[in-house]
């Protein structure tokens, strides 16, 4: 186990793992802390640690014990992975602001469609779950605008048959205009 800081970087440069975690041991709290000052914000300042050693241990063909320290690279590493992650978090709020600028506001339905024929669409919609026989008296009856007497002679149905389709139809509608309401609230 290496004991100097010496002994460690010469074991990091020539790729012992025991230096690895032995740098790590010694300094990973202080790159750390320098991330975490930086950047103020401490899973980043984590993801910033984890980087610098990762980097550190596959560029360590980079170090030379002889021209430095190994926290003075280390930290060196460090310096360049805030400045990449300052640069990315500034990009990101200049795409941001950029696609905002450029966003068009879409009007909401209500807005743009007068209510009457919102209400036209959500009838007609709500028509279209009732069955068949339940629709066409209905349709007739609102939209053709004529008596169960008449819709019953145009369907050659009885006049029975024509109020009890009528009548259903207009429960199950009212029921599924509720459920409507109720979900937009």
């Amino acid at each position: 186990m290496p004991k100097t800081d010496e002994d460690i970087a010469k074991g990091f440069a020539l790729g012992d793992e025991s230096c690895l975690a032995a740098a790590y041991r010694r300094w990973g709290s202080l790159v750390y802390a320098v991330a975490g000052r930086a950047l103020g914000d401490a899973e980043e300042a984590k993801d910033i640690a984890q980087q610098v050693f990762i980097g550190a241990w596959r560029g360590r063909a980079g170090f030379e014990p002889s021209k430095g320290t190994l926290l003075a690279w280390l930290m060196g590493i460090t310096r360049y992975k805030i400045a990449d992650a300052l640069e990315q978090r500034s990009r990101r709020r200049r795409d941001l602001e950029a696609i905002s600028a450029t966003a068009v506001e879409v009007p909401r339905l209500e807005d743009a469609v007068p209510q009457v024929i919102v209400d036209q669409l959500l009838v007609r919609d709500c028509l279209a779950d009732l069955t068949p026989a339940q629709r066409r008296v209905l349709e007739m009856a609102f939209f053709d605008d004529l008596t169960q007497i008449q819709i019953a002679e145009r369907t050659g149905w009885p006049l029975g048959t024509v109020k009890t389709h009528a009548r259903r139809g207009l429960i199950a509608l009212k029921r599924r205009l509720e459920e409507v309401d109720g979900a937009a609230q």
